[in-house]
């Protein structure tokens, strides 16, 4: 328990740190949760291109911001370090599982907040993986199957799951695949119920498929990246660093398969399919690699036991400076940050700036509402809706299924990915009457203003500029008090 009680500790004061602070992608799915408590349906009455369950995972809290969001964060973490304690335990003693633990923490810690801090698909994915492979690692195929079908539910990367859990013979590999059916066919007759089991299939897999896919002038197609090195390497880029900063991972997965070469093939095979996952689309922002946690964490575990008990200096000064280098990099940004809430200063970090912006339009937004109001945002800008806990005045609460333009570029591209299904749903936006619009997309990137949509010209003339922020334009509906 010892053990345990001060990993939360840790877990949780660095997540305190930052309280003041929303970061992208977790702000998505807090917004979609508060939607929900204003009883709207996803996929049906609100645009979500994420599954349910990251969602409904912050009703747990009441999609509450603040020290609530970042002790749920820390209480999410601490199940990840209990997992892999209990897996590391099982497989080989208590120091393993010690170790695992304590290496699960530190990789929540010491890397970008978004792929640590946040409570996000790929993050949200780590807890439900270990216990899937870990029950298919004691041959319950079933229960290991219905985990990986709830994390389904979580993020479609749970395929990548299910495969790492699954058997060679065939009567163990029905039951594996009995149990990953029934939660998802569960949801989807919960989505048909509602009303909103064509929005899933066209918001998560359509448009993930065009996102995945998407063709641009600014982003090469993953085809085209072999016959061009340079861009090549550009793009794998994410994936060297997340390898440098978690290299004490790697080596003591490393050493792990080199000292019991009869469990080595297990570990490079789980490793190998998650890293299958990793590698959709060739994109790498740095929460995708939290798939490659759960094998190297625990492989690693073993390498570290391992080194220390038989006292190879070099080995183990080689662990402690790969330990020491993402500490060394983000150690000092969690005291900054602290210091600065501390003395009630704000946090003037080029990575928050949006967020703060964000701040800004929202209390101009909240100043001027009446309750009940509605509110849409051009932009991907979820936050807004989570400073101001606004219901949505469209299905279509972001520009994304407006312009066809993807979050991940559209601050410096208008390629649209599907250029009729944008304007198909560009028809259907401009019958809605919501109360504010915050656009918080046309300072940014001129060539998606909202004013060069020559079918939003009628709907956009019925609001009136009532505020700006730094990089924001609030409007209201013009003659509303």
């Amino acid at each position: 328990m010892g053990l345990f009680a001060a990993l939360f500790a840790i877990l949780l004061m660095a997540r305190l740190c930052h309280t003041d602070i929303l970061w992208a992608d977790e702000d998505y799915h807090q917004a979609a949760a508060i939607q929900l408590l204003h009883g709207k349906v996803l996929y049906r009455d609100l645009w979500y291109d994420k599954p349910p369950l990251n969602a409904a995972a912050y009703l747990l809290f009441g999609a509450a911001g603040g020290g609530v969001l970042r002790t749920a964060s820390a209480i999410y973490a601490l199940l990840v370090c209990w997992s892999a304690y209990c897996f590391a335990k099982n497989v080989w003693s208590e120091r393993e599982g010690r170790i695992a633990a304590a290496l699960a923490a530190f990789g929540l810690i010491f890397y970008f907040p978004p792929a640590t801090i946040t409570l996000e698909p790929d993050t949200l994915l780590i807890l439900p993986h270990f216990w899937a492979v870990y029950f298919a690692w004691r041959k319950r195929y079933f229960l290991a199957g219905t985990i990986a079908g709830l994390a389904m539910l979580l993020n479609v990367k749970a395929l990548f799951v299910l495969a790492a859990c699954a058997p060679l013979e065939w009567t163990p590999l029905g039951m594996l695949l009995l149990g990953f059916l029934i939660p998802n066919a569960a949801g989807a007759l919960l989505l048909a119920g509602l009303g909103a089991a064509a929005g899933y299939l066209d918001q998560v897999w359509g448009w993930g498929w065009l996102y995945v896919n998407m063709p641009a002038s600014s982003e090469t197609a993953p085809a085209m990246l072999f016959t061009h090195p340079l861009l090549l390497l550009t793009r794998l880029m994410p994936l060297a660093n997340w390898s440098g900063f978690h290299a004490a991972l790697i080596v003591g997965a490393f050493w792990c398969c080199w000292k019991e070469p009869e469990t080595r093939l297990r570990w490079i095979g789980w490793t190998l399919i998650c890293f299958g996952g990793v590698m959709i689309g060739w994109r790498f922002p740095p929460r995708y690699m939290n798939q490659l946690l759960p094998p190297l964490t625990l492989a690693a575990s073993r390498g570290f036991a391992l080194a220390f008990s038989e006292k190879r200096r070099i080995l183990q000064a080689l662990l402690v400076a790969a330990l020491l280098i993402p500490a060394i990099r983000f150690g000092p940004r969690y005291a900054m940050l602290a210091a600065e809430s501390l003395r009630g200063m704000p946090h003037n970090w080029i990575d928050t700036a949006m967020d703060r912006d964000s701040r800004a339009a929202a209390a101009i937004v909240s100043r001027l509402a009446s309750p009940g109001a509605t509110l849409v945002v051009w932009g991907y800008r979820p936050n807004i809706y989570v400073y101001t806990r606004l219901a949505a005045g469209s299905r279509y609460w972001d520009s994304q299924p407006l312009t066809g333009v993807p979050a991940s570029r559209h601050l410096f591209d208008d390629h649209p990915v599907a250029m009729d299904w944008a304007a198909e749903n560009r028809a259907e936006f401009a019958r809605s009457r919501p109360d504010f619009l915050a656009d918080g997309l046309s300072l940014y990137n001129p060539r998606l203003d909202i004013h060069r949509y020559p079918d939003l010209r009628q709907w956009l003339s019925q609001y009136c500029e009532v505020g700006r922020s730094a990089a924001t334009i609030v409007y209201r509906r013009c003659g509303n008090p």
